[in-house]
């Protein structure tokens, strides 16, 4: 096993645990920060595949942007930032939300196996080249991005629209 793995696995450990814990806590704001750790995280084994452009991507929209808009508008919509008895779930909605999470984790894991088998996958560092990447992206794919960044700016409008009371308008 080279450094390279280790670090793959161990990247990957550290991204599954602080998505557990984003699932898990109690406490919106922190369920956000440590989503920011697991996308981090994810990004570091983006880094170790090779893949600089998508790792650069994965900052940039997923930690720089969506979850800072998460966190914005958890500010603007005044959503309880402490513990909240009505954000706590029940046992059986924990129980059945474990279970579909370990059924998809388990259908995951199973297409990999059938798909690689006991092969090792060599790291192809030019497939990941930024200048086709980036044609890709801000070509074919430019409008549909857009199209995304208005959406995402018409909800963050109407959550705060949504929150003010009556008497604020």
């Amino acid at each position: 096993m080279s450094a390279r793995d280790v670090l793959f696995v161990a990247l990957g450990v550290l991204t599954a645990a602080a998505g557990l814990l984003a699932v898990s806590s109690r406490q919106v704001v922190h369920a956000a920060l440590w989503l920011v750790t697991a996308l981090g995280a994810l990004a570091g084994c983006y880094l170790v595949l090779g893949a600089e452009v998508v790792a650069l991507v994965q900052v940039l929209v997923y930690v720089g942007a969506i979850v800072v808009l998460v966190l914005f508008a958890l500010m603007l919509t005044r959503a309880p930032i402490g513990r909240s008895a009505d954000l706590d779930a029940r046992w059986p909605q924990r129980v059945a939300a474990a279970a579909a999470g370990g059924a998809v984790a388990a259908l995951l894991g199973t297409t990999l196996v059938l798909a690689v088998g006991g092969r090792a996958v060599a790291v192809d560092e030019g497939r990941a080249a930024a200048e086709p990447l980036a044609r890709s992206l801000f070509g074919a794919w430019a409008l549909p991005f857009e199209v995304l960044s208005l959406l995402l700016l018409a909800a963050l409008v109407s959550a705060l629209l949504l929150s003010r009371e009556r008497g604020e308008r």
